[in-house]
């Protein structure tokens, strides 16, 4: 049993924990949950999923698992936070299976070539920037340019073809997703698509969890034989997110004081899509960050 050493904002910092992983799951004695972040000589750092009535020399205890979210095909237009639970006041959601939210990415002899283009329904980037299903393409432009109203786009038009469809919002307010959700119910492409959202007011562990259980929850399905794409709305509050926690935790700065390992987390969140041999046809993850 360890001891709850001291914590600030959504990070803990745990003494006593020999053996510890990185990416672990803790229980804390009044049930609150953390996840290793970092190890340190005596010290584990800790991500902490919610902080209410936290306090110093708590108890802490192992668990020996990694951090995992329940998945279900239930999901499906549906509104939820990182860790699966409802948002959008329609009752709890029934798991069927629990998945790491640390997957690795698949390995090169298990990809395939991409061959089959992703219609977006936006003519002038079908036309000019084709892509493929299991294809990486940023989405980049100043503020107010029509991104998210593009990356919507391009999820009507998968859903109406039946493709599961994942939009990540990380740190949007609740009245742009209000927007997102209408616009997709409007265009009948709701029941195929899935949001995960996080406001800015969320835990600083859940706006960083986000778009790490959005590729979660589209492994599950691209593993039930569908064609997923994942929109992550946005990548740069997610950065700033990480580079608030890793200030927390006197990281090193390197440019614009963001550490140097956000290039790492963020190419190994992406590495996670792709084109996929399946047993009877290819299956992928397209990501549109």
């Amino acid at each position: 049993i360890g001891y709850l050493e001291s914590f600030s904002r959504s990070l803990g910092f745990v003494s006593g924990l020999p053996g510890a992983k990185a990416g672990e799951l803790l229980i804390f004695e009044d049930g609150q949950e953390g996840i290793v972040y970092g190890l340190k000589e005596n010290i584990a750092e800790v991500l902490m999923i919610n902080t209410e009535g936290l306090r110093v020399g708590e108890k802490v205890t192992r668990t020996g698992e990694d951090f995992k979210i329940p998945v279900s095909t239930k999901l499906l237009g549906r509104i939820i936070n990182p860790l699966c639970q409802s948002l959008d006041g329609k009752g709890m959601i029934k798991e069927e299976e629990k998945r790491n939210i640390w997957a690795k990415a698949p390995s090169f002899i298990e990809r395939e070539k991409i061959t089959e283009p992703l219609e977006t329904g936006v003519m002038m980037v079908d036309l000019l920037v084709p892509i493929g299903y299991g294809q990486r393409e940023l989405v980049i432009g100043d503020a107010k340019t029509g991104k998210t109203s593009f990356l919507l786009q391009a999820i009507v038009s998968q859903a109406k073809k039946k493709n599961i469809c994942v939009y990540v919002s990380i740190g949007k307010k609740d009245v742009a997703i209000k927007m997102v959700e209408n616009y997709l119910a409007s265009q009948n492409a709701l029941s195929n698509t899935i949001i995960v959202h996080t406001t800015p007011d969320d835990p600083l562990t859940l706006l960083y969890l986000a778009p790490f259980s959005g590729m979660t929850i589209a492994e599950y399905f691209r593993d039930k034989g569908n064609q997923v794409l994942i929109v992550f709305d946005d990548l740069t509050t997610h950065a700033k997110v990480w580079r608030e926690i890793s200030l927390l935790l006197k990281r090193t700065p390197g440019r614009d004081c963001y550490p140097g390992d956000i290039f790492f987390v963020h190419a190994s969140l992406l590495e996670r899509a792709g084109n996929l041999k399946g047993k009877e046809k290819n299956v992928s993850i397209t990501a549109l960050p």
